[in-house]
């Protein structure tokens, strides 16, 4: 709760930030909706989809938009999470597959960037969904590790108009998550280390794993630089 709270008073200060530093006169009118669909990088292969309101208020100096994202991901080392989480067993050919669920919102100052006409400034909280598959064909071993966890993110992007009502977006930024509890099979990893049923390393003198061993074979979002492109179009 305290987590949640103090990155509710970040973005107020975010926002308040660009309000002083970044906003600029916007057109007057009604409020008005776009939708929007990108891929691109994000630390693998990500595909984003949202939605954007635009002209909230004449005193409002940025446009709100929500967003989910959808990225494949190298999970960790198969070897070191099969240690740390299931047993020292070594049998069994790995194969592994990892995925991020992404939900956001973004806080849209208009800036020229660039000298670029229609560029925005993003800066919002995120939320992120990790999930590491980890088999071990002809070792009868199968697991998830999962994470959920929270982050503040910032880019730049471009919205050139190919139409009326269609825009080309081209978007750069950064997105860091705050480390989180790593669940799998029976066990858990905390970043306080109250862990839950930690495995030993055979390897140390049977101490037992820790947080940052579990952290360092498990890839979970942290820092997240992304380039994607898409279109948006008006509703």
């Amino acid at each position: 709760m305290k987590l949640k709270k103090l990155l509710v008073v970040l973005c107020i200060l975010l926002a308040g930030m660009g309000s002083t530093a970044f906003g600029q006169k916007k057109a007057t009118g009604a409020s008005k909706l776009s939708a929007g669909i990108m891929a691109g990088y994000n630390r693998g292969l990500g595909f984003q989809g949202n939605l954007t309101m635009h002209n909230i208020g004449n005193e409002l100096p940025f446009e709100l938009r929500a967003g989910l994202g959808y990225t494949f991901l190298n999970p960790g080392s198969s070897a070191d999470a099969r240690r740390i989480f299931i047993n020292n067993a070594t049998n069994g050919t790995p194969e592994k597959s990892g995925r991020s669920i992404d939900y956001r919102v973004d806080f849209l100052f208009p800036k020229s960037i660039f000298g670029l006409k229609n560029s925005y400034l993003v800066l919002g909280p995120r939320g992120s969904s990790f999930k590491g598959t980890f088999k071990y064909i002809g070792g009868n071993e199968e697991f998830d590790v999962i994470s959920h966890q929270w982050g503040l993110g910032a880019g730049i992007e471009n919205h050139i108009k190919m139409n009326q009502k269609l825009s080309l977006v081209v978007v750069l930024g950064l997105d860091y998550y705050i480390p989180s509890t790593l669940h799998g099979h029976d066990t858990s990893y905390s970043p306080d280390n109250d862990n839950v049923n930690p495995r030993n390393d055979n390897q140390n003198d049977d101490n037992p794993f820790t947080y940052k061993d579990a952290n360092a074979a498990i890839y979970q979002p942290a820092l997240m630089p992304y380039a994607l492109i898409g279109l948006n179009i008006k509703l």
